[in-house]
């Protein structure tokens, strides 16, 4: 026997014993192995506020089917061109891609004009509902409105004609969400110096159930305190942990050289109330869990998404301090750039928290998520 063919199975059992050390390597850099014995393969990434550094305003950040997380935001001006309703993807919650417009037609009744807001997408079966906001042609005041697709992208189209419509902005920022004690399928919203209100949806989603009405659930505060965020409440984002459910909202000017916004929250036992706030329950001055720092001002309009390890996320936008202004004027008080960020969420005392209360500013271990599959 040759020194070559001696050596073969010495050769192999040490190649054998470099891929399970690299394996055993690989293993604790992207993920741990599960009971069944297959790797979760989660990782996480460092990320830096802003996650998104472009105007993005009243982000709603989902899981869709496809594996991708979306994000919606308010209409604004992209390389010169409107943009109705802003789609962007991202595979990892931390770099995003803006993808262009999710609505390029605009409604019949609403497409003589340009207010087109804060949308709140959700996924049932096989279509995509958007529920967002937009000013009627012949009104005066702010509608709801309802439009679908078969894709997260879009396009979407409307149904033709406004949920619901009202005086001012009072029918703005609607957030549909699905009861689980109950099953009902419900809608919040409100703005304009009003209550925060929820209704329920008909099984078609595009509608109000017959005979149903809506509900206030959070009053705004008539307080001149210039501390005070409750004057003007909005954004309503509702998610359900541990028994309890927690209307986030946020308030009380999002934009302009005066702009004042924090996000707040309260927490009821039912999806339609009646909700406590924080400020209640705990006698706090106020229920505010994030607001402003040096760098980031105006923080609020919020959404909730959750981690592969079950970790809560939030995403919003904010002022950059040292980048205000748009480079395109949009009109009044809303040339401002709101950015979009993302933080920590974290449960103490049957609450939840942001760490700190302000925006992070400095590198932080993003969300645990299961690769991708391509």
């Amino acid at each position: 026997m040759s020194l070559l063919n001696r050596r073969q199975p010495v050769l192999l059992l040490v190649w054998l014993l470099f891929l399970f050390v690299a394996e055993a390597q690989l293993w604790g850099q992207s993920g741990s192995r599960s009971k069944t014995g297959r790797a979760r393969n989660e990782q996480a990434t460092l990320f830096t506020n802003p996650v998104f550094d472009t105007d993005f305003p009243d982000p709603t950040v989902i899981r869709a089917s496809d594996g991708w997380y979306y994000a919606y935001a308010t209409q604004t001006i992209v390389n010169g061109r409107m943009v109705n309703i802003q789609v962007a993807r991202s595979s990892d919650l931390t770099r995003w891609e803006h993808l262009g417009d999710a609505l390029p037609v605009k409604p019949a009744w609403a497409n003589q004009t340009q207010k087109l807001w804060a949308p709140h997408v959700s996924q049932h079966g096989a279509t995509y509902y958007m529920y967002y906001s937009a000013d009627p042609n012949t009104l005066t005041g702010l509608c709801l409105a309802v439009a679908t697709s078969k894709s997260p992208r879009g396009p979407f189209t409307d149904t033709g004609k406004p949920l619901k419509c009202g005086e001012s902005f009072i029918n703005i920022d609607p957030m549909s969400f699905d009861d689980p004690a109950t099953g009902k399928r419900l809608l919040y919203w409100g703005s304009g110096f009003q209550p925060i209100r929820v209704q329920e949806l008909a099984p078609d989603r595009k509608s109000f159930m017959p005979g149903s009405r809506a509900i206030e659930l959070v009053q705004p505060i008539k307080d001149e305190n210039p501390d005070n965020y409750e004057r003007l409440i909005e954004g309503a984002w509702v998610i359900k942990r541990q028994g309890f459910y927690y209307l986030f909202y946020s308030g009380d000017n999002c934009c302009g050289d005066k702009a004042h916004y924090a996000v707040m929250v309260a927490r009821s036992r039912s999806a339609t109330g009646p909700f406590e706030t924080l400020a209640q329950a705990s006698n706090k001055p106020n229920s505010v869990i994030l607001e402003r720092n040096e760098r980031f001002v105006a923080p609020g309009h919020n959404s909730i998404v959750t981690d592969s390890a079950g970790q809560d996320w939030t995403f919003y936008h904010a002022i950059d301090s040292k980048n205000r202004l748009l480079n395109n004027s949009i009109g009044g008080d809303r040339d401002v750039r709101r950015i979009m960020l993302m933080d920590r969420v974290v449960y103490r005392n049957g609450w939840p928290q942001i760490e700190g209360g302000t925006p992070s500013k400095t590198e932080q271990r993003g969300p645990k998520l299961r690769t991708r599959r391509r």
